[in-house]
């Protein structure tokens, strides 16, 4: 303790959840008739110090997935960036559209110190996201995966059991 949560009743806990101090977590549903958990949690997940999750449609967490201090995790934006819909400079950032897209962490991933990520990712299982990088695009199972924004920089081969430059 101490540990924030805004929106308990749509979050689903897995067996042997723990957390570091000062975890945030804010689930704020946006849309009607959605399901009622919109963040998700495996079994046997660590939340380490100061990780803020923001959920306003859905984030899911697998199973052993270790989650280093200082990581942000968000699948939504205030405004819209991208295509050909774009929020006004002119309108104050907490008014602009709440924008989302779902995170989806699978089992087995390890996020290092001081990760962003962001809306719309989706990490497949067994990968690894290095220190203070920020995931703005999918990253292949089996991957580790550094920089802004993060990149595969080595793949785990099964044959040999090593992990290989990319």
């Amino acid at each position: 303790l101490p540990f924030y949560i805004r929106g308990k009743k749509h979050i689903k806990w897995g067996k042997n959840f723990t957390s570091g101090v000062n975890v945030r977590i804010d689930v704020f549903p946006q849309k009607e008739n959605i399901s009622r958990y919109l963040l998700e949690i495996g079994e046997n997940v660590e939340i380490n110090d100061y990780v803020h999750i923001g959920v306003i449609e859905k984030i899911q967490i697998g199973n052993n997935v270790l989650i280093a201090s200082k990581v942000f995790i968000s699948d939504h934006n205030h405004g819209n960036y991208s295509n050909n819909i774009n929020s006004s400079p002119l309108v104050p950032p907490s008014e602009r559209e709440l924008i989302s897209s779902p995170v989806i962490i699978e089992d087995n991933v390890w996020i290092g110190e001081n990760v962003s990520i962001l809306p719309g990712v989706y990490i497949e299982k067994g990968s690894i996201i290095g220190a203070n990088s920020v995931v703005s695009k999918n990253i292949p199972p089996y991957c580790i995966a550094v920089g802004n924004p993060a990149k595969p920089i080595k793949k785990y081969n099964f044959e040999n059991s090593l992990w290989e430059k990319i």
